[in-house]
């Protein structure tokens, strides 16, 4: 059976939802706040929900954080690869969430940021597996080294999904570069499509650049307007799917719902504008409802499919 296979990081998301940020040196109140696992993991259960065995194949440690860490895979049916890190916990975010359901995050690194060779020597990987690499994990040093090392020697039958992550323009281009090299999807949403072609006049442009130099597939998500999708099949160039309007309540884990059903979706044989549709519908149904991890499960996509037809 084919699996997604991560190598991202799952942390412990402190979520408070306030009406606006505060000025630097002032103080809000929250008006609601939760303490769950997030980063990868809602990538990781996007597809689980959609009928994609998963497995987690980087790092975590033990401490309070790695409880929940641990706790949220065996909640999500994840496989977990790892054996984890004895000495350390497990990192957080603050993830600040205003009424207008934009994100602002700060992040603090724990064990996630220790997989190294030793650990990526321990990933076994299938023909019909998807490999999926998110900036976030590229953005610690021993982790980015790493998979910058070993990605290169990835079987051609294994599919790699690329998130390059909201830290795009960050991130070690000596890094990045032979990801990017190895990546059949290269995902990103229409902020980090613009970092990562600028001077691009418009989005379509971005997207028409980012094609110019990928190895296959690129999508740009643009929020309630779909998805662009630039593929060598598509002759006349990049072209816009279109998404669902719906209320949004929170964004957050919008992007993770949409990756992740999309490789459950190509894994099924799904065909790349079918896959996207449906990746598009998740992540609608997600921004609809409360919280990071709440992409839909596979009848509630299929359901919300049947009532929105092409």
């Amino acid at each position: 059976m084919p699996r997604l296979v991560s190598v991202g990081n799952v942390i412990v998301d402190i979520v408070m939802r306030v009406g606006e940020l505060p000025d630097p040196g002032g103080d809000v109140i929250a008006s609601s706040s939760e303490i769950t696992a997030g980063g990868g993991l809602n990538t990781m259960v996007a597809a689980r929900r959609d009928g994609l065995d998963v497995v987690f194949a980087g790092q975590y440690g033990s401490g309070p954080f790695a409880a929940v860490v641990r706790r949220a895979l065996a909640d999500a049916d994840v496989e977990v690869l790892q054996p984890g890190i004895p000495d350390q916990d497990s990192g957080y975010c603050v993830a600040l969430v205003d009424a207008s359901t934009e994100r602002t995050f700060v992040t603090s690194v724990g064990a996630e940021g220790r997989l190294g060779p030793a650990e990526l020597a321990r990933v076994d990987l299938r023909d019909d597996d998807t490999l999926f690499v998110s900036g976030y994990g590229l953005a610690h040093p021993v982790n980015g080294r790493a998979i910058a090392d070993w990605i290169p020697t990835i079987p051609a039958s294994v599919r790699v999904v690329f998130d390059p992550s909201p830290l795009v323009d960050t991130l070690d281009p000596q890094v990045v570069a032979p990801v990017t090299a190895r990546a059949d999807i290269v995902s990103t949403n229409a902020r980090e499509a613009r970092l990562t072609s600028p001077g691009s006049a418009d989005l379509r442009q971005a997207v028409t650049a980012m094609a110019a130099v990928a190895r296959g597939t690129v999508l740009v998500r643009d929020g309630g307007a779909g998805c662009w999708v630039a593929d060598p099949s598509l002759p006349d160039g990049p072209i816009l799917v279109p998404g669902f309007t719906v209320e949004a309540v929170d964004t957050n884990g919008a992007g993770d719902a949409h990756g992740g059903v999309l490789v459950a979706a190509l894994s099924r044989g799904e065909a790349l504008l079918d896959a996207v549709r449906r990746a598009n519908a998740a992540a609608a149904v997600a921004v609809s409802r409360p919280g990071p991890a709440t992409a839909p499960t596979r009848a509630e996509t299929d359901a919300f499919l049947a009532a929105h037809p092409a």
